[in-house]
């Protein structure tokens, strides 16, 4: 299939009323696949921060990065000593912002963990993060989102593969594509425990998805996304023609990968857990605003304003 030129009249109008130059969350099956990005990818160059030319470029062309070896063993034993106090934690247990696996009580993800832990907050505003985001986004950097995702042994789920892009788009009303997502690797991270899926290069198309945005869609989502997800012919080509890369490595190592970029993962088969900590860099010029396919925006642990704090009693 040759790349095809697409049109924004070929889709039906989003939920949001006005021009979206991302429509998504359609009421029928687009007639194309996909839209071509209007952004750029990376915003800044290789005088701006800590990323190299050659790193700058292989980020633009398959829209992640893997840097190994990023924090030391000292710095990540002490990370995991604060996620396990965080997520044993009992006044965590049954918020909306702990998510536990479809089918059990594990925890799956704990969000708005900057908030919640002076290490974590400290973490997101390491220089070495904030540089690495300022220079890919070419702007001042605020954390839209962060979390700590766990997959534990032999029962930790996957994900279908997604967007970000596309919920923060259509569910908390990010109008551009001008975030990236830094994921720091906690646990060692091999092929057998479900480590993250990247199609390199789909970061380039926008790819519309089908169903309507369900009221507290959150709710479901966060434990088994079935709306927000690109159809399988779209997949299938856009696998045919870049493949799929799972960056693997030792705990302590961090993956760049910009919002667009599609992604999924599988469910952990192994005995040895999978853990990471992830925070979202949303550049402040790009806030988020109405939702562009939702009735209403989602909670602030999944959306944080760029100069409000959050609680856990919000």
């Amino acid at each position: 299939m040759s790349a095809p030129t697409l049109s924004r009249q070929s889709y039906p109008r989003s939920f949001r009323s006005g021009n979206d130059p991302y429509p998504t969350r359609l009421a029928r099956t687009p007639d194309l696949p996909w839209l071509h990005r209007r952004e750029a990818v990376v915003k800044g160059d290789a005088g701006q921060g800590p990323l190299s030319a050659d790193q700058l470029e292989r980020f633009e062309r398959q829209g992640f990065l893997f840097e190994p070896g990023f924090l030391n063993a000292g710095e990540v034993a002490a990370l995991r000593r604060e996620m396990s106090s965080l997520m044993n934690t009992p006044s965590f247990r049954g918020r909306p912002f702990t998510i536990t696996e479809p089918d059990s009580r594990e925890i799956r993800s704990l969000f708005a963990v900057h908030f919640l832990s002076r290490r974590f907050r400290q973490l997101a505003e390491d220089p070495r993060l904030i540089g690495r985001a300022r220079q890919i986004l070419g702007g001042e950097p605020y954390v839209h989102q962060s979390r700590i995702n766990y997959k534990p042994g032999f029962k930790g789920k996957g994900f279908n593969w997604h967007s970000d892009f596309e919920t923060w788009h259509a569910e908390d009303g990010m109008p551009a594509m001008h975030a990236v997502s830094a994921s720091i690797v906690l646990t060692n991270n091999h092929m057998f425990n479900g480590p993250l899926m990247l199609i390199p290069g789909s970061h380039k198309v926008f790819v519309p998805c089908f169903g309507e945005t369900p009221e507290n869609h959150h709710e479901q989502s966060l434990k088994r996304q079935e709306i927000g997800v690109p159809g399988e012919a779209v997949l299938a080509e856009l696998i045919r023609r870049h493949g799929i890369k799972a960056p693997t490595g030792a705990a302590g190592g961090l993956l760049l990968f910009d919002c667009n970029t599609l992604h999924g993962s599988n469910a952990n088969m192994s005995p040895d857990p999978r853990s990471n900590v992830f925070f979202v860099y949303n550049r402040r010029d790009n806030r988020c605003r109405a939702p562009f396919a939702a009735r209403r925006r989602r909670p602030e642990f999944l959306a944080h304003h760029p100069d409000r704090e959050w609680t856990p009693g919000l």
